[in-house]
């Protein structure tokens, strides 16, 4: 008898054929899930939590206040070092300052931290295409080998402080003078926010093409000195800038706390010693509101063309001030000190799809940034990073910090915790030379130094302790 096998050949056939296309749609699938995700990395200068998003009602910041609402807003961020240089090779090494690391704005990643792979170098060797537009770093060319594009506006002045006005560029030489602010009615990308703003857009379009995951860095200059700002910004506080209330030097403060705020002092206009005038102080906070607003327009832009581009379905976002600025606040005018208006800082984090906590009152500090990026994009972590991946705060309401930071400036070493803020001040044999406490439950704005307080002495004891467990192995390492 005669067997017909074709029906069933047909069969195995039919059967191998589904099977192969099954496979193929897991395999899409599975892709899909493990595609690595576009780091959009906007950093801004001098950038205080003044802003709508942080309940200041005073500021127009709808672009970051609406990147906030999208994501995660860290209501309690800390950089690790006031000052530029040190807080982003801090930040961008993962590595925490140290006693002869990180230590003023001449710092240098590459320098200071030869050793430690960066974050954009890591995400260069794991795939992804790296480009720095204006100041990521401090140093243009530091960890230059990091970057496949490097990219810097170039400034309207002989120097870096990028005026549009004839009188101030006249007025302007490379070491010194020139005013402490502009008001000029210009276009917005007269000055070079504008011009990095263009840049990340036309970056932004050609990366859409490229079948690589990017790390695209948006480095943002103002609101640093000199507050230069188009005339429309400007306007927008109008007879609305009032001087801060706590325009003295805390009681008990230490000496060292304080000092001659010596970067506003090179500008025209400007005495050499002792208080601005109340005409000074109030034109100086009025031009850093508009500077704020101006960088604020120059973010949403480039928001517009991520959403335009539809690349905002895969990239994380993070916006950050490398640390704060006071506006008058004890007296001062400057990031670099150790009060809260100086070491506080913004940090937002977006990530693909919708976050599960809109904002997080845990205590974070500037090295956990890059083992969170890591974890988001489904790296390792490399073993020399110091801080602690927040990943869980970004998905879990109940989610919790180790709920300490601790920061450096010169030789003062404070850690936040709880509603306490100390700063230490020690010497090369690490024995305190001086002291100061502040309880933010009672005393918010820091007008009260109470490390004296003899009921304060078990405090004291706790917070010397957790300063020295936490501020990093080998401290006093020979740089």
């Amino acid at each position: 008898m005669r067997i017909n096998r074709f029906p069933v050949l047909e069969l195995s056939v039919f059967c191998l054929i589904l099977v192969l296309l099954s496979f193929s749609f897991i395999t899409k699938d599975e892709k899909s899930s493990e595609e690595k995700p576009n780091i959009l990395f906007i950093a801004v200068d001098d950038l205080r939590p003044e802003l709508g998003c942080y309940g200041a009602e005073h500021i127009q910041s709808p672009n970051i206040d609406q990147l906030a609402a999208d994501g995660t807003v860290f209501q309690r961020a800390y950089c690790n070092v006031p000052v530029c240089g040190a807080s982003r090779a801090s930040l961008l090494t993962g590595l925490r300052p140290a006693h002869k690391r990180f230590l003023n704005f001449m710092t240098r990643a590459d320098k200071d931290a030869p050793e430690a792979i960066s974050l954009p170098s890591y995400l260069k060797k794991n795939g992804y295409q790296t480009i720095s537009n204006g100041k990521i770093y401090h140093h243009e060319h530091d960890d230059k080998d990091s970057w496949d594009e490097l990219w810097r506006a170039e400034s309207n002045s002989k120097s870096w402080k990028d005026y549009a006005l004839t009188q101030s560029l006249e007025n302007e030489t490379n070491t010194r003078g020139g005013s402490a602010y502009e008001r000029a009615d210009v276009e917005d990308d007269v000055y070079r926010d504008g011009k990095i703003a263009a840049k990340v857009i036309e970056d932004l379009r050609k990366l859409s093409q490229s079948d690589k995951p990017f790390f695209l860095g948006a480095g943002f200059i103002k609101p640093h000195l000199p507050f230069n700002a188009p005339e429309k910004y400007w306007k927008l506080y109008d007879g609305k800038v009032s001087v801060p209330y706590n325009n003295y030097a805390p009681e008990n403060a230490p000496k060292q706390s304080l000092h001659n705020f010596i970067e506003l002092r090179i500008y025209d206009g400007i005495n050499k010693k002792g208080p601005v005038s109340d005409e000074m102080a109030s034109n100086l906070i009025h031009g850093y509101y508009a500077c704020v607003s101006y960088v604020d327009a120059q973010i949403g832009k480039v928001l517009d063309e991520l959403e335009r581009l539809e690349l905002d379905e895969n990239t994380i976002v993070v916006l950050w001030g490398d640390h704060g600025f006071n506006l008058l606040e004890h007296g001062l005018w400057c990031k670099t000190s150790s009060y809260e208006t100086a070491l506080h800082a913004p940090l937002i984090v977006k990530i693909p799809g919708k976050n599960k906590v809109k904002a997080t009152s845990e205590i974070v500090e500037y090295v956990d940034i890059y083992p969170t990026i890591c974890e988001l994009a489904g790296l390792d972590l490399p073993e020399h990073l110091q801080g602690d991946s927040f990943k869980n705060l970004l998905y879990k309401r109940k989610a919790k910090s180790d709920g300490i930071a601790i920061a450096q400036w010169k030789k003062g070493l404070t850690v936040i915790k709880d509603n306490y803020f100390y700063t230490e001040w020690i010497d090369d044999k690490d024995s305190s030379v001086a002291r100061m406490l502040y309880d933010h439950q009672l005393d918010k704005d820091e007008n009260f130094n109470i490390s004296e307080h003899a009921q304060n002495k078990s405090v004291i004891e706790e917070l010397r302790k957790e300063i020295r467990a936490n501020r990093g192995e080998n401290y006093f390492m020979k740089k």
